[in-house]
């Protein structure tokens, strides 16, 4: 079951990080206090159809904007997947890394479970 709380948090947490705005700034924007925005962007307090009419006007956006549920987006490859959810440009760089050693890995053991079919001649 998907909870209202968290999709509303999530999609204004998008909203910040295209706008570039900060915390304090919406809180500001919208008459609460820091703590409360908090609260509200982490889906522990429920954010009233004021604020939510606030929140949307302050990112020149429709109420329905907030309050979509995201599709299910499925990575098949995991790494990737992962990669998605890592924040530090650091831990990023360590899991490409990661991904392309898992791909000279596996690359490497197909050439070896295919030696003897690759050491055979071509024949013109």
């Amino acid at each position: 079951m998907v909870d209202i709380n968290v999709v509303v948090a999530n999609n204004i947490v998008d909203q910040m990080k295209k706008h570039n705005t900060k915390q304090i700034d919406l809180a500001k924007a919208i008459g609460v206090t820091k703590q409360i925005m908090s609260k509200m962007l982490n889906g522990s307090r429920m954010i009233n159809i004021a604020e939510l009419h606030k929140i949307a006007d302050y990112f020149h956006i429709r109420m329905d904007d907030l309050m979509k549920v995201p599709a299910p987006t499925y990575e098949r490859n995991v790494v990737k997947a992962f990669m998605g959810k890592v924040n530090s440009d650091a831990a990023r760089e360590a899991l490409h890394t990661v991904d392309e050693l898992a791909d000279m890995i596996i690359f490497h053991a197909n050439v070896r479970d295919n030696a003897e079919l690759m050491s055979e001649t071509w024949e013109m």
